[in-house]
């Protein structure tokens, strides 16, 4: 389980870090930043808080709606994202490099210092700190996988509605045998990253 052990090693305002949409073949990289108020933030809620991918996602939809409630009181929070022309420009890594970047410069409150989920530092004008696993490490790290996470399925339900044959509403861009019978019947969008193997494949095959 998270906890504050992280934080509590710094003096001065420590933001969590971490971004969801690497693996999918369509649409952004989201990434999110959220400070923590440790002294008045609800127990309550601390004790439900933890690694996105494990948290059902009506629950993650009832935390991230806590949050929302308890922003500028007990927690500021940021999110941006990378879009999929960027993913394919500079490579999926660089892209959610770029979101975290963004989401730590949308922030009202600018940190001293930053816990990144994973091993590669985003560029940052704070003290970087990263952590393998850091949503299951941290709580500003966990609390900010779960608003990427709602963030982004919101993103991807909003393109399902444009694009209705992908059941991007069901498996958020990711390749699902759903998402590949349907770009074999449908074709790509412009929200499919052709960076990527599959999708490059299938690009190639169309022009062959």
């Amino acid at each position: 389980m998270p906890s504050f052990f992280y934080e509590k090693q710094y003096t001065g305002i420590v933001v969590g870090i971490d971004e969801v949409g690497c693996g999918p073949w369509a649409g952004p990289v989201v990434a999110a930043a959220v400070i923590i108020n440790q002294t008045n933030f609800p127990q309550k809620l601390l004790e439900i808080i933890q690694d996105s991918k494990k948290i059902s996602p009506n629950k993650r939809e009832m935390i991230y709606q806590e949050i929302l409630k308890l922003e500028r009181d007990s927690c500021s929070i940021a999110w941006a994202e990378a879009s999929v022309q960027e993913i394919d420009t500079l490579n999926i890594r660089r892209a959610a490099m770029l979101a975290m970047q963004r989401a730590v410069d949308s922030l009202e409150v600018k940190p001293d210092v930053a816990l990144v989920d994973g091993n590669v530092r985003p560029s940052l004008e704070c003290h970087i700190q990263t952590l393998v696993k850091g949503d299951t490490l941290s709580f500003s790290i966990a609390a900010a996988s779960i608003v990427a996470k709602v963030v982004r399925d919101e993103i991807m339900c909003k393109l399902a509605e444009e694009y209705p044959h992908y059941g991007w509403e069901r498996n958020a861009g990711y390749g699902t045998a759903e998402h590949q019978r349907a770009i074999t019947i449908h074709g790509i969008t412009p929200y499919h990253r052709v960076s990527f193997a599959p999708i490059a494949k299938h690009v190639k095959q169309l022009i062959a």
